[in-house]
């Protein structure tokens, strides 16, 4: 019965979650949108909500903290093999960009605390929020979030960038230098 009802629940959630994208206030519909890729002119790019959250490491994190630089954040579970491709590419991403004034976030879901630490340990050096439930994600848009996928927030704290699904240096790095190169002189 427990399960019955579980699933039911997840059934209204996921109801709900597709028909939010279909509505007039999705942001991505005034975006190009090509071969998974969602970049929005600085017009059109949403702000982004406040987040909030713990670090695997415990710490607290708030997005507030890195207002002024690029952010990248990678959502990402170490049940998910297109995760595990990409983890190289966004490491080496972040390191070749990271002087630029780039920081990178993980969001794990789905995932218990354990795992998640293992499949980062030797993969990142950037800090990824716990987030079991996918709150975080939900917080960004549902629209432009899955499992694997990344979003590059521009310095005024907007979504730059979507990328759908797992990302390769080649494709990512580019376009985090575009951003991280607008309004300097």
């Amino acid at each position: 019965m427990r399960r019955l009802a579980a699933v039911l629940a997840a059934a209204a959630l996921t109801g709900g979650v597709l028909a939010g994208c279909s509505g007039e206030d999705n942001w991505t519909k005034k975006c190009a949108t090509a071969s998974g890729v969602v970049e929005c002119a600085p017009e059109n790019r949403p702000a982004v909500k406040p987040i909030q959250g713990e670090l695997l490491d415990g710490k607290a994190y708030d997005i507030s903290q890195d207002r002024g630089k690029v952010i990248v954040v990678n959502f990402w579970g170490s049940w998910c093999s297109p995760c595990r491709a990409e983890a190289d590419d966004l490491e080496n991403t972040f390191q070749a960009t990271k002087a630029k004034d780039v920081t990178f976030l993980g969001v794990n879901s789905r995932d218990d605390k354990d795992s998640a630490r293992e499949f980062e340990r030797g993969r990142v050096t950037y800090p990824s929020l716990y987030d079991f439930e996918g709150r975080v994600g939900i917080q960004f848009d549902v629209t432009a979030v899955s499992t694997p996928s990344t979003l590059i927030i521009d310095r005024q704290g907007r979504i730059a960038i979507a990328l759908r699904g797992a990302t390769t240096e080649t494709q990512l790095k580019p376009l985090v230098e575009k951003i991280a190169a607008e309004g300097q002189r």
